[in-house]
């Protein structure tokens, strides 16, 4: 192999030495960690809504972050190890979610309830950011002009309002409970 090529795909395949491998992976773990505390912290009406100010909040965090997580490593090693540990990080986070009710509870939060009998609920409006607005925009999506038809509004953990008519069939349904079979 001439040696002009040997030299570009040395550069190409570049790495970390395995201290700095280390390095970079729990600093992208720390990092992590702090974007997904920062992101629950913003609400559910924030992640649910995206404005184009929200878009370009994602990518000037991402490039702010890059420096934080491989510092002046450039190799494509050093990448590689930032880009598997999100995805290692995302995928337990995934599972750990799945299987435990109270982290769930703790970091997808509840839905809550805006509007009961159409009343509005103005602290829980307040506490998740919810302005009237809003709120006229959900019932408008849902064929209603007003509050004199609503049962209720709900505040998914998605950041979608539910919008339950005063006409609407309520069904109560059996909790469900992990592992346990009922008659």
């Amino acid at each position: 192999m001439p040696d002009g090529a040997e030299d570009v795909l040395h550069q190409v395949f570049d790495h970390p030495t395995w201290h700095g491998a280390g390095v970079i992976a729990l600093k992208t773990l720390v990092i992590y960690g702090f974007l997904v505390g920062g992101l629950r912290l913003l609400g559910k009406r924030e992640l649910g809504q995206m404005s184009i100010y929200d878009v370009v909040l994602i990518v000037v965090l991402g490039n702010a972050v890059q420096n934080a997580m491989i510092n002046n490593d450039n190799t494509l090693g050093g990448g590689v190890v930032a880009a598997t540990v999100l995805l290692a990080s995302n995928r337990l986070l995934n599972v750990v979610l799945s299987r435990s009710a109270r982290v769930e509870r703790l970091l997808v939060g509840e839905p809550v309830l805006l509007v009961s009998d159409g009343k509005i609920l103005t602290a829980q409006m307040r506490s998740q950011g919810v302005t009237r607005e809003q709120l006229d925009a959900a019932l408008r999506e849902h064929g209603l002009d007003g509050l004199d038809g609503v049962h209720s509004v709900i505040l998914e953990v998605d950041g979608t309002m539910s919008v339950i008519p005063r006409r609407a069939e309520v069904l109560r349904t059996r909790r469900h409970y992990r592992g346990l079979r009922l008659p």
